[in-house]
């Protein structure tokens, strides 16, 4: 291991502000810091030593500036250190909003105990090279080059400014990874082989670049669906493993070309209707379920609607290649090239004969052409990704 240069809180921010304030905010902002390192060793999160030593090491608030908060009546508001609260917000285990584009979230800084349960998950060890997928703040790419020093890590980014900003925090603290843009579904081959890869935006499927740049029992721990994936790669591209038992919600991936956001498509006729066995409400709610649901019917998008107060009396599903469903009055109609609503059914069914089985009962094997998420072992229910 290569250890980062210590480091002072004061040189994170420069500030205009009188001396005393700014060393008022170091002792805050060190005590935030402590607090929270304290918090995920407590809490279960934080296990390995050296791992616990990178996280008291990197200070949170010098990639996190300021953040978004959304408001009780609607719309957003920016925190900054000058808020009260900011250390509060910036040092709790949650995530916090970075970056808005057209009002929507594009890019944020991950829960604390979320971001180090998947790094301890890559098992690396002093000398292990990492790439990283979503550079976004670089206060993760911060941890790994803690961990392991700058010259094992590089990160990629697919917006410019991000990755730009990221770079000079990072290099604000004696931190000098590769930290390049572009589309991370392509990895970075210029870099490989890796010994891990760690992606920290949402994915329905494991890109097909990926096994090729690692090498032969590499990890990768990367959000599918509303789970967290950790594979072992062999060789010919292949790579298999299973969930981690925590939830994840990240932002979805983004290309050169957009949020990835997809609308309610317009209305149509349908193509199917018939009474639906499972009503507009599901068990829509239950975490175990959602998550079966992000990768049975990957890329779906619900929506309920409910009078104020009341229970809900109708559900929308679609997603971008244009299937779409809507349950209502226990009747669904469906179109588009799949039935989604016949999809969620048969999710559900296999879910209750299965005994509402959590996350960590499920894997994924990863082959050229073909990905499967499978229950309790490759050979028993599965569906294609």
């Amino acid at each position: 291991m290569t250890p980062g240069p210590a480091r002072a809180f004061t040189r994170c921010e420069p500030s205009p502000s009188p001396p005393g304030a700014v060393l008022t905010f170091a002792a805050d902002a060190a005590d935030a810091h402590a607090r929270l390192t304290e918090y995920l060793t407590a809490s279960g999160a934080l296990t390995d030593p050296t791992w616990k030593r990178a996280v008291a090491r990197v200070p949170r608030h010098a990639f996190v500036p300021a953040f978004q908060q959304r408001q009780p009546g609607g719309g957003w508001h920016s925190v900054t250190r000058d808020t009260p609260g900011y250390l509060s917000g910036v040092y709790a285990d949650r995530p916090l909003t970075t970056q808005l584009t057209d009002g929507q979230p594009t890019s944020s800084s991950s829960q604390p105990s979320l971001m180090v349960m998947m790094l301890e998950a890559l098992d690396v060890t002093d000398g292990s090279r990492v790439l990283e997928v979503a550079t976004g703040t670089g206060y993760n790419a911060a941890l790994l080059c803690e961990r392991l020093g700058s010259d094992r890590v590089a990160s990629v980014e697919v917006d410019g400014v991000l990755a730009a900003r990221a770079r000079r925090r990072l290099a604000r603290l004696g931190y000098t990874p590769e930290v390049v843009t572009g589309d991370g579904r392509d990895g970075h081959p210029p870099a490989a082989p890796y010994d891990a890869l760690i992606a920290t935006c949402g994915f329905e499927r494991i890109p097909d670049a990926w096994p090729e740049q690692l090498r032969p029992g590499g990890v990768i721990v990367c959000p599918v669906g509303w789970g967290n994936a950790r594979l072992v790669v062999a060789d010919g591209g292949r790579a298999e493993g299973r969930f981690l038992p925590m939830g994840s919600y990240f932002m979805p991936v983004r290309g050169a070309g957009g949020t990835g956001s997809v609308p309610w498509p317009e209305q149509r006729e349908p193509d199917d209707e018939r009474p639906a066995v499972l009503g507009p409400g599901g068990p829509f709610g239950d975490d175990s379920f959602d998550f079966l649901l992000s990768v049975a019917v990957p890329g779906v998008r619900f929506a309920s609607e409910a009078p104020a107060g009341g229970s809900v009396r109708a559900c929308r599903a679609w997603r971008a290649d244009g299937s779409w469903a809507r349950v209502e009055r226990g009747l669904v109609r469906q179109g588009g090239p799949v039935r989604l609503w016949d999809a969620v059914e048969a999710a559900h069914a296999c879910y209750t004969d299965h005994g509402r089985p959590g996350r960590q009962r499920f894997g994924l094997s990863v082959s050229p052409g073909e990905q499967r998420v499978w229950l309790d072992s490759p050979d028993g229910p599965a569906w294609q990704l």
